[in-house]
């Protein structure tokens, strides 16, 4: 066979790309259905079923290990145990960057997972005749380690069956506003955020109507003066958050089967007052402001045309699925989203992508993890 230079192609039935919720849940049932990690020696459990998990962070835990301290397993929004064990019960005061990364070890662990980290998937793409030999049924992950690699570890593989589990959480969005490079503060994503304390005594102009812009209101207003802005007026839902988002999430399933890009469900079901937004509220600082017309050195424009200063603007205007490494594959349609259904990707079926669309919730996710391995079974 010939491949990526320097890079052998080693076969493997399946090859899941990301060990975060959705992830761990695929290799879980990847694992129950007698699928064995790729590689295994003499003495070791065989199988002629063989998988591989690859993830590019350096230690177990998904997008929780880089989350910010305050956020606690009090307040993160919907936690939801892996398959086949519970989340640990612990103070609800705890920081979940803290708790959840060791709750994911601990799971890779406990059912033999051998996740390899930290490698990177530059690309995923169909075979090549006359550069892949043979060119059959499968589909070629290109890979690229970032740390030292394992003794003899294959950088290319010849997969029977692809699932994307690699979330947002590395694809931040910035939308661009004019005058945004000449503004001589300090901008940043909620994906850079740490802790409120870097904006005590200053100006802020927190941008977003999501979950983390509404949280990270109610902490920074404690210590800094705050200007919240989003694009369309906040209409808060009365009342407890819905027991069953299943009409929610046949939206969002909707749109993703047609292309189009995928839309959270939580935009969907609508904005609940959370126990730190009655807290803002209180306190007078939950004022939402429409958004800035554009951005100057010393503050932003506001559509009144008054300027309303700032030290620094934090951006919690949410994320876009990481799936640059799936490019050479074609999906993407002219509304820039993938056709996918029920996990598969209608116009790749060697290809599922789950926590993608209607799965983003981590319930969704498991769910999804599940459901992808079902197809497979049935299909070999």
């Amino acid at each position: 066979m010939t491949h990526e230079p320097g890079t052998p192609a080693a076969p493997v039935d399946v090859v899941v790309i990301g060990a975060g919720q959705a992830g761990l849940s695929a290799g879980y049932h990847l694992r129950r259905r007698g699928f064995v990690p790729a590689g295994r020696g003499p003495g070791e459990d065989r199988s002629d079923r063989t998988l591989v998990m690859l993830d590019a962070d350096e230690a177990p835990g998904g997008a929780w290990q880089h989350r910010w301290e305050s956020l606690t397993m009090r307040t993160v929004n919907g936690i939801f145990a892996l398959p086949d064990h519970p989340v640990p019960d612990v103070d609800p005061d705890t920081p979940s960057r803290e708790i959840l990364p060791r709750y994911f070890a601990d799971y890779e662990a406990r059912h033999d997972l051998d996740v390899r980290r930290p490698v990177r998937v530059r690309s995923v793409r169909r075979p090549v005749p006359g550069r892949d030999d043979p060119a059959g049924d499968h589909l070629v992950v290109v890979t690229e380690p970032t740390g030292a690699p394992r003794p003899g570890a294959p950088r290319t593989w010849a997969a029977q069956y692809v699932i994307n589990a690699t979330g947002t959480w590395s694809r931040p969005f910035w939308p661009y506003y004019p005058g945004q490079e000449t503004f001589r503060g300090r901008q940043l994503h909620v994906h850079d955020y740490v802790s409120a304390d870097e904006f005590a005594g200053q100006r802020v102009v927190i941008v977003g109507a999501g979950i983390s812009a509404t949280q990270l209101l109610e902490e920074i207003s404690l210590v800094a003066d705050t200007l919240w802005v989003t694009r369309r007026e906040i209409e808060w839902e009365t009342g407890p958050p819905p027991d069953n988002f299943s009409a929610a999430i046949d939206r969002v399933a909707e749109r993703t089967a047609r292309g189009l890009p995928p839309e959270s469900v939580i935009r969907v079901t609508g904005m609940y007052r959370a126990p730190w937004i009655d807290r803002a509220d209180a306190r007078g600082v939950l004022v939402r402001h429409p958004m800035f017309t554009r951005i100057e050195p010393d503050g932003v424009r506001m559509p009144d045309g008054r300027l309303e200063p700032a030290d620094a603007i934090l951006w919690a205007t949410g994320f876009r699925p990481a799936i640059a490494h799936l490019a050479p594959l074609g999906l993407r349609t002219t509304e820039g989203g993938i056709r996918v259904a029920d996990g598969r990707a209608l116009d790749e079926p060697r290809l599922f992508l789950i926590g993608y669309g209607p799965s983003q919730s981590t319930v969704g996710a498991n769910r999804a993890g599940r459901d992808a391995v079902r197809q497979i079974v049935a299909d070999l």
